[in-house]
Formats: structure tokens, sequence, C-alpha cells
């Protein structure tokens, strides 16, 4: 399998939707809410997918459950990330990370062996990502750091789990819609159990318009990922996701006025740089 440009593109387009609907839970009043309405909501979409595409094939559901299993906790250490700290700061952290350790664990899983230039490619990504997160700042939020980078290792759990699951289903979209389905459950009952209804239910009829966005963002990034998984090496693919971050600094830059500051600019260079070398390599 190889990285092809069309590839490159859709999973550019779905870092953009990645760093979009992580924006939406960021500014919400309510993290775990917001993120419980989002996947709540997303399993809904999910449901009619899964009667149009059809159910993924039995071999596949040990891995669907299992996934389900790991994304409780990675949305409870996505709120407590951003509960605790900046979204600059936490999501790069969380997303630079995870590649690193998905590529180190690719040729036990998936019997991928990547080139030198590859290599170089997700070591440029996950540096110019961290680049863009880490500052002076960093060690003024500890809890924060602590949560970004448990849920890197959560992360990666949940991006192998999933890219065997997809390659043994056989139909990406098949496998997303089912995942989908189930996963945004648990994490909302845990949360509405917490919150109760009299409180959850205002605020998700409020937030229900941007939460529909956000819920088909996700599903969608997520959707993307997973077929690219079946057209190239998972490591790449894992790294080359992780762009949402530079599309999150560059939106800031441009819609927030957030400087575009020296060590943005190294970021931006290292993230296109390993982006090429993925490709080439």
């Amino acid at each position: 399998m190889i990285l092809t440009w069309p590839v490159v593109a859709a999973v550019l387009c779905g870092a953009l939707l990645h760093a979009g609907w992580n924006a939406v839970v960021k500014a919400s009043s309510d993290k775990a809410l917001d993120t419980a309405v989002i996947h709540t909501l997303a399993s809904l979409v999910a449901l009619p997918l899964v009667f149009v595409v059809g159910l993924p094939r039995a071999a596949a559901w040990p891995y669907i459950l299992a996934s389900v299993t790991i994304h409780i906790g990675y949305y409870i250490a996505l709120v407590g990330a951003y509960k605790h700290g900046e979204l600059g700061l936490t999501y790069p952290l969380m997303r630079g990370t995870a590649p690193l350790l998905v590529a180190l664990s690719a040729t036990a899983m998936f019997g991928e062996s990547l080139s030198p230039l590859a290599w170089a490619g997700v070591l440029g990504v996950s540096c110019g990502v961290l680049a863009l997160g880490l500052s002076r700042h960093a060690m003024d939020s500890p809890r924060a750091v602590a949560f970004a980078l448990a849920n890197a290792v959560v992360i990666a759990l949940y991006t192998v789990v999933d890219a065997l699951g997809t390659r043994v289903s056989g139909d990406a979209l098949q496998y997303v819609a089912g995942l989908f389905a189930l996963e945004g459950w648990p994490f909302g009952l845990m949360v509405l159990a917490r919150r109760g209804w009299a409180r959850a239910w205002p605020y998700a009829r409020q937030r229900a318009p941007i939460a529909l966005v956000g819920a088909c963002a996700s599903l969608a990034s997520y959707g993307i990922a997973l077929w690219a998984m079946t057209r190239a090496p998972v490591a790449t693919i894992a790294a080359l996701r992780e762009t949402s971050v530079l599309f999150a600094a560059l939106l800031g830059t441009w819609l927030l006025k957030e400087a575009f500051t020296l060590r943005r600019a190294i970021g931006t260079a290292a993230i296109v740089a390993g982006v090429m070398a993925l490709r080439l390599g």
C-alpha cells in the first residue's frame, strides 16, 4: 500500500473537520456535556447510515466493542484536558504524541515497515504539531498536560484497534457506521447521570444545532481516516491526520487574530515538510 495524493487530500479534509469539532467542545461552557451531546447526536446520525450501508461482518464486532470501551476513556481524558488547559496546549500534545506511538506499533500489529523517509515524515509532523502547542506555559498546567499525554496513549490504542477492525471488516463505511452507532451512548449516559435530566436537556436543546455540525464533522473525519487506513500504511495516515493541529493554528491566526509567532512558523514548516516526506516515502 502506498500513500497517493487523493488519499492525502481526503485525510487533510478530515483533519480540518476534526479540528472544527474539537474547537466546538473547547468553546463550550460545559465541556463534558458538550462532548456527550455531540457524540450522542453522532450515534443518532449513524443509525440510519447503518440501515443504508449494512452491518459490519461478524469478525469486526470484537474490534468495535473494544473501541467503544476505549473511547469512553478518550472522552474522559479529553474533557479533563480541555477543563484544565488551553486548546492550543492540550490539543497538540494529544495529537502530536499519538502518531509516534502508532508508528512504533505498526510493524508488530500490521506487518508494516516504514522507509527512512516515511519515518522522517512521521517525526516531522509530530515535532511540528508539538511545536505549535508547547510553550513556556505548559508547566503552568500540569494536570492539563497529564490528561493530554494520557489521552495520546488512548488515541494510539483506539487507532490501532480500529485500523485492525476496518481491515477485518473489509468495508470502512460499514465499520465506522457500526462504531458510531454505539460509541456515543456510554459516555452520554454517564454525563446524564451526573448532570441530571433537568440540567442536561435544556443545555442539549440550546447546543443542538452547533452540536449536530460537530457530530457530522466527527463522523466524517474518522470515517475518512479509517477508509484511508485501508489504502495506505496506518502509521502514515495517523501522522497525516494530526495536521488538524495546523488547521487549528491557522484558523486561530485568521479568525481570532492570534499572533503567528516564530514558533508557529517553525511548527508549520515542520508539518508541511513531514507531509511531503510521508507522500514521497
